[in-house]
Order: C-alpha cells, then sequence, then structure tokens
C-alpha cells in the first residue's frame, strides 16, 4: 500500500515485454516486426544443450530470417567476448541481436550493441548516459529468474586487465521487447535457482531502500519480496512446477524493473568488486551479503526495512536483529550455507575490495554512504 506520493520528478523505464510459456518462440515475429533480417543470437553453450536456443532459431527462420550464433560468453561477461561478438556481428553484416540467457549473455549483447553503434571500447561507456547513439534492435529472452537484465537499463561488464566490472547504465540499452518465458527456467538446476532467486530479492530490497525509490519501484519491490517469500522455497522442492517458476520470474520481472528505476546499494557494489577480483558468482555474492548489509543499512532505513520483513511474511515490528535473523534463516531453508570465506576471500584483500565498491555507481543510492571502514566491516562479517 502506497502512504505518501513523492512529489519530486521521477524518470521510469521499461522495454515492451511478453510473459508467459511459450513467450521464446514469438522471436521470429518481434524480430521481423523490428525490420530484422539477419541476426546475431547471443547466447552460452549451456543454454545451446538446454534446447532454447534451437526452439528460438526455429521461430527465426519461420520469418525468413538469417541467425549467426555467437556463444562465446562466459560468466561475468568479459570486455573481450564484447570484442569478439562484434567482430562477428560486423563480418556478418547483421542488423539486430537476439539474446537468449542468463545475465551474462544479455550484458554481453548489451555491451556488442553498444560498441556496433557507437564504436571504440564498450569500457569506454561506463557510468550514467555515455551512450550516444541508438543500439541496433535488441531482443532479449531470458532462461533465469533473478538477473532481470532483460528489462533493465544497466550493462556489467568485466574489465580483465583491471579485473573490476564496469556498470553501463543507460535508457539506450533497454531492449527494444524481452520475451520472458518461465518455462525456460526449468533447465536451472537446484544451485541457480536458489542464486538468481535471492538475485531477484536482493534487486528488490535495494530497490526499495534506495535513496533513488519511487511510488512506481517501491509496488514493483514490495510485490516481488512477497512473491520470492512465497514461491522460491517452493521452486527449489519442486523444481518442475510450472506455477511456482512462473511466479519466481515474474519476481524476477518487478524487481528488474523497480532496480531499473532506483538503482541499487551497498550489496551490489561490493558484489561487482568481488565478481572483477576474484570472478566469483554473481547472484551468490548478493545471496551472502543481503543480511550483513541489511545490519548496517538498517538504522538509516528503519521503517522501508520493517515494511520489507512485513511483506515477506514477518509479522509486528520486528527490530533489525530479527530481520537478519529472518534472512538468514530463509537462506539455510533453502539450502544456502556459503560464506565469502569459503569462496577465497581473505581479509588480505578486503581494503581492495571495500576500495573497489566505494567507486562503483551503485554505491551512490544506498540509504547511507559508507565508509572504507564500513564495507570492509561488512565484508569481514560475510567471510
Amino acid at each position: 500500500m502506497i502512504k505518501h506520493i513523492e512529489l519530486s520528478l521521477r524518470k521510469c523505464v521499461a522495454p515492451e515485454f511478453v510473459f508467459g510459456v511459450d513467450a521464446r518462440k514469438m522471436a521470429g515475429k518481434y524480430a521481423k516486426n523490428l525490420g530484422i533480417k539477419k541476426v546475431l543470437i547471443v547466447t552460452d553453450p549451456g543454454v545451446i544443450r538446454a534446447g532454447w536456443v534451437e526452439d528460438v532459431t526455429k521461430a527465426l527462420e519461420a520469418e525468413n530470417i538469417y541467425s549467426i550464433l555467437f556463444d562465446d560468453v562466459v560468466p561475468n561477461p568479459r570486455d573481450t567476448n564484447v570484442l569478439a561478438g562484434v567482430k562477428l556481428y560486423r563480418e556478418h553484416k547483421c542488423d539486430g541481436i537476439v539474446t537468449i540467457g542468463g545475465g551474462s549473455p544479455m550484458d554481453c549483447a548489451k555491451g556488442i550493441g553498444i560498441v556496433v553503434a557507437n564504436m571504440g571500447d564498450v569500457l569506454a561507456y561506463e557510468g550514467v548516459d555515455k551512450i550516444l547513439y541508438p543500439l541496433p534492435p535488441l531482443i532479449c529472452i531470458p532462461t533465469t529468474a533473478g538477473t532481470a537484465a532483460d528489462v533493465s537499463q544497466f550493462a556489467i561488464i568485466n574489465d580483465i586487465k583491471r579485473h573490476v566490472k564496469i556498470a553501463i547504465i543507460s535508457k539506450s540499452i533497454v531492449p527494444d521487447v524481452s520475451l520472458i518465458d518461465p518455462e525456460t527456467t526449468m533447465s536451472m538446476d537446484k544451485e541457480l535457482t536458489i542464486n538468481t532467486g535471492l538475485d531477484a530479492m536482493t534487486h528488490a530490497v535495494e530497490a526499495y531502500v534506495s535513496n533513488a525509490n519511487s511510488a512506481i519501484t517501491d509496488l514493483y519491490a514490495l510485490e516481488a519480496i512477497s512473491l520470492l517469500a512465497k514461491n522460491l522455497p517452493r521452486v527449489v522442492e519442486q523444481p518442475f512446477d510450472i506455477q511456482a517458476r512462473a511466479s519466481v520470474m515474474m519476481a524476477s520481472l518487478l524487481a528488474g524493473l523497480a532496480f531499473s528505476n532506483a538503482s541499487l546499494g551497498v550489496i551490489h557494489a561490493i558484489a561487482h568488486s568481488l565478481g572483477g577480483w576474484l570472478d566469483l558468482p554473481h547472484g551468490l555474492c548478493n545471496a551472502i551479503l543481503l543480511e550483513h548489509a541489511v545490519a548496517y543499512n538498517f538504522p538509516h532505513a528503519k521503517e522501508r526495512y520493517q515494511t520489507i520483513a512485513s511483506y515477506k511474511g514477518m509479522k509486528g515490528t520486528p527490530n533489525c536483529d530479527e530481520i537478519v535473523q529472518d534472512i538468514h534463516e530463509f537462506k539455510l531453508s533453502l539450502g544456502l550455507t556459503q560464506r565469502l570465506g569459503a569462496l577465497g576471500v581473505t581479509k588480505e584483500i578486503i581494503p581492495h575490495l571495500a576500495s573497489m565498491a566505494l567507486q562503483d555507481a551503485c554505491i551512490v543510492t544506498n540509504p547511507i554512504m559508507p565508509s572504507q571502514h564500513d564495507v570492509e566491516e561488512i565484508l569481514i562479517h560475510a567471510l
């Protein structure tokens, strides 16, 4: 429920999207409507093995659209992956991009589109609104429920020389259309389901407490939290329950619309530093950090965290310790027990990780601007 409408200006962006089973099979129709004649398909080997690329290729062929396959994409996509994709796009004179997969192929596809249209190095577009020229038509088909790159104005690319994940933020990289098909998430294993689901939860939580929140993003974020609290445990236990998969996919969509317009916070800033320096899984990093960042931020957004707790199912007016414990128990109920220490994070590198996090664009919209010491303490608590 919205209690107060913010009167200051707020801008919201979103792509056209189609939600439902078999949405992926509309790729040909939308590509034709966008005037695409030859498309670069950006994906990864796992998505190909799952059979989703074949479905999309058939849909494109049905509309007489030729496709070139690019699957040289790794988790935490690198600037070199983008460069390779740009080369293939230009060699074959493509005029549009369809990307199928999780956040990595979609971010890579956005990077390819940026360079194709604007030239130069993808890393030059780090920051907010640095893109001058429109991208070629971009269709996103997510196969995970969590990253929401398919509806956001964010792209995260790994600078392999500096070992830093850069954030590119621009309305220009919002896809032309997102085909959101919950059936594609049936191929996710348990670990990926948990990590991406908690990534979506983190998106919703950080968007709701962001200092750039609005009445619109609040609606998206709170509904996402409610859907995830009810359905993520269910889908972990019953992975072929399509209704549960659809609910988690819807939560990912809503959380994506929330964070794309309200931005994020210290959790994502730290997760980006961990992904850049140690190449760790993004969703897992967010999941591990979640309650520790909540404990740090709580005094600066008390009522908002209590509202989050209510939508997650807690009764009354819980205090900080109770909310943090509830998040911890929720993660344990899903089977997530990992900590950063087990992933190779040591006390010796924490100052460097904290320093990188403080340079990340997401830190700006945290409820309170943390110090170097504050970020180090969050990391230490998560070891």
